[in-house]
Parts: C-alpha cells; structure tokens; sequence
C-alpha cells in the first residue's frame, strides 16, 4: 500500500523555513571520500533516500560509515578494496556514476553497473567515458556493467563537446590519481562543482578554477582527510520561493547562498514576486496574481532545468501566457498531463511549454514521473480549488528532506496518508 499526499488549498504560506545540504554535493562528495586517506567528516549532509544510497554504496565497498547524527556522516575509506559497486544499489539513482571516477582515482580501474535515476529523457555517460579515455584509460559496456582499466597514455588536457556537471565532476575524481595537471575545458560552473573542489583541495588534491569554464586538476597519491560542510540546497531553495509565490505568501527562506539563486530571482521579480536578500536569506512575497514570463533553462547562471515544473505551477495561474523552454533534458515535460488533469491550459510543442494562465486549477488524484515534478504537483495543490491527492511519495523524498513538514511549518493544508 502506497502513501499518499493530501493536500487542500491552502491559505498563503508564511514564516520561515530552513533550507538542506545540497542533494546534487552531497552525492558527489560522499563518493569523493573514496579517495581520502582517513576519516572524513561531512556536516549538513541532506538524509534523503539518494543519500543514503550513495552511503550504502560507500559500506559495500568497504568503507566504515556512520551516522552521527542527522545531518553528519563519518566516512573512514581506508579499507576499501572492492571496486564493483554492488548493481542493485548503483541502478537506484544517477548518482552512482560517481563511483566511476572516484574507484579510478583510488584504483585506477572500476566495474560499475549503469546508472538509474529519473526517466527525463536521455541523459548519456558519453562525456564521462570520452573524459575518462582521455585520462589514458579504456572502457567497455558489458552485461549491463562499465568496466574500465588502464589504457595507452593519457591527455593533460580534456574538452567537453557538451557542459555537463555529471562529466566535469567525474573526470575531477579520476584525475585525482593522475600524475601531473589535468586541464578541462568547457566545464561546468555549478555551485556544487565549486562544493566538490572545496572537499579535493582540503584531502591535499589541488583544484583550480572551479566556478569558471576551465578547471586544473593535480593529482597526488599523498592526500590525507578532512572535514567539510555541503552548502546549502539550492534547488530546494528555489521551490520554497516558487511555493510562496504561488500562494501569494510571505515566506523568509534561510540558511542559502542567495547568489545560487540570482536567476530564480530574477524572473520571479519579473512575475511580480517581491523578494528581498540578505546575506543568508531571501524574503519572497507574493503577488494576488502573477504575470506571465518567458524562462528557458541552461546551465548555471542560467535557470536551472530542476525548478522549471515548479515554477510550471506557478505559471499556471499566472495572468497571460508564459513560455518555458527546456535546453538540457529532451523529455521533461511529462508532467504537464498530471497539470491539465488538474485544469491546467498546457500545450507542449517540442522542448517548449505554452501556458496560458487560468484563474484557477481543481483539485485531483496525480502521479508525478520523477522528483522535481513532485514538487511541481505539490505547490498545484496548494493553490488548486478542493482536494488534490498526489501518489508517488517515494520521488519527493529523493530529493526534498521533511518536505511536507516545512510546509506545514508554513501552515499549508497537507499531510501524508495511508494509500487505498
């Protein structure tokens, strides 16, 4: 039997709420640690269910983990020796294709099943592999498994055809057990690739310019441990402000790094959200009724593609119509059906979203495909007449800690139920 969320509409949110550790650092780093030689110490760690995954991962390979409380693990990596991840944990989430880079730069070889996740279209490993072979190493696909060993003689200097975090982080953990500078152009500048590099310089690995299209890695086989703090979730950030703008709340979010979220900004102002910054903060007041937008999603700066269903919702009531275009994923558009169940006037036209604004969305029984559209049905149940009942519960907790009790903090009419 399946839980479910109920959710009636809600008044406008209001208070505050505290933002996680960042879901998209915390499963990177948790596989970097592979590479200390010590216990490493990792504060504000996001206890979601693709963290502890990435944990579990970490124990069948080997390595001491322990919960200290939390949001702090404790990660002693020094007597691992396998390097197979086992295949039914690394098919749970996408992640797991850190592993990939992390055994190599420890072992210089790896055998990893293919990496699982949310089903938003195709989302290749072909720039991690290139990466990779580029390092001097080969790679083949066999029985569902990549297993990859040392080759001829490497590059000093890697370019990526596409930016892309997933590749750039990857090839960061393998070049830690390369010998000399590793050079990689066209990387991506993500918030959490900074976070990454932070952790790589503290064991003794030297990173530069991370947070900037290039990035210089230099490995060394003497790295020791250390202990580091994830910065906060960004993601998560931007969906509690999405939230309040959608309800025409009040909400202060607290413990971010608002420059993360400068785009987020920018065209929530521009919909008529009043939003006010403070060095760890943002206070977003909502409008009694937005103003259709345009948005497209790129890479960081630019609006990330992971709050373009929330703020889907939002658009939804919004005055006029708004246009989102999707340029990362080719297929993450599926949950517009679970919006038009609800009254929602979408029409979808390739890697683009027309909505017209309605004056109001009903309440409904939906079914998100994959985490971000969870949120997304969520926040449309808070501003939906009646009723809504969203199945589905085990993506929300992918990537949201106490979702539901941060919004009932901010007095939202929701709760978790027993399915039928």
């Amino acid at each position: 039997m399946e839980n479910i969320i109920r959710i009636n509409r809600s008044n406008p949110l209001r208070g505050n709420v505290g933002i996680s550790g960042a879901k998209n650092a915390a499963v990177a780093i948790i596989p970097a640690t592979l590479l200390a030689q010590g216990t490493c110490i990792l504060e504000n760690v996001p206890p979601l269910t693709d963290v502890r995954t990435q944990c579990e991962i970490l124990s069948a390979l080997g390595a001491e983990v322990q919960w200290l409380d939390t949001t702090t693990i404790s990660v002693d990596p020094t007597q691992i020796k396998n390097i197979t991840p086992p295949e039914g944990l690394a098919e749970k989430l996408r992640a797991s294709y850190y592993f990939m880079g992390a055994l190599l730069g420890r072992f210089c070889s790896a055998r990893t099943g293919m990496p699982g996740g949310c089903k938003i279209g195709p989302r290749p490993i072909d720039q991690h592999l290139k990466g990779f072979q580029a390092l001097g190493y080969d790679w083949t696909v066999m029985d569902g498994e990549v297993i990859l060993r040392p080759g001829g003689n490497g590059s000093e200097d890697i370019y990526f055809d596409l930016v892309s975090v997933g590749a750039t982080i990857n090839v960061m953990l393998a070049a830690a057990g390369v010998k000399g500078t590793t050079t990689i152009e066209n990387a991506a500048r993500e918030p959490e690739i900074i976070d990454v590099a932070n952790f790589l310089n503290k064991i003794g690995i030297t990173v530069r310019g991370a947070g900037t299209g290039t990035l210089r890695i230099t490995g060394t086989s003497h790295r020791g441990a250390a202990e580091h703090s994830i910065i906060p979730d960004r993601v998560e950030a931007g969906t509690f402000m999405v939230a309040a703008a959608a309800t025409g709340g009040d909400v202060l979010v607290k413990g971010i790094i608002p420059r993360h979220l400068e785009s987020v900004t920018a065209k929530l102002r521009e919909s008529g959200v009043t939003i006010v910054e403070g060095d760890d903060w943002l206070q977003v007041h909502g409008p009694s009724r937005g103003k259709a937008i345009d948005v497209k999603t790129f890479p960081y700066p630019g609006f990330p593609t992971d709050l373009q269903q929330p703020l889907a919702s939002y658009l939804a009531v919004c005055s006029g119509t708004s246009i989102i275009t999707e340029n990362i994923f080719e297929s993450r558009f599926r949950y517009v059906d679970e919006l038009k169940r609800m009254g929602a006037n979408i029409k979808v036209e390739g890697r683009a979203a027309v909505i017209e604004g309605v004056e109001e969305m009903l309440g409904a029984t939906v079914r998100p495909f994959d985490l971000r559209a969870s949120s997304a049905l969520v926040i449309a149940g808070l501003i939906a007449q009646g009723e809504t009942r969203v199945r589905g519960v085990e993506h929300l907790r992918r990537g949201y800690h106490d979702f539901i009790g941060k919004l009932q903090g901010l007095g939202a009419d929701i709760e978790l139920i027993a399915g039928q």
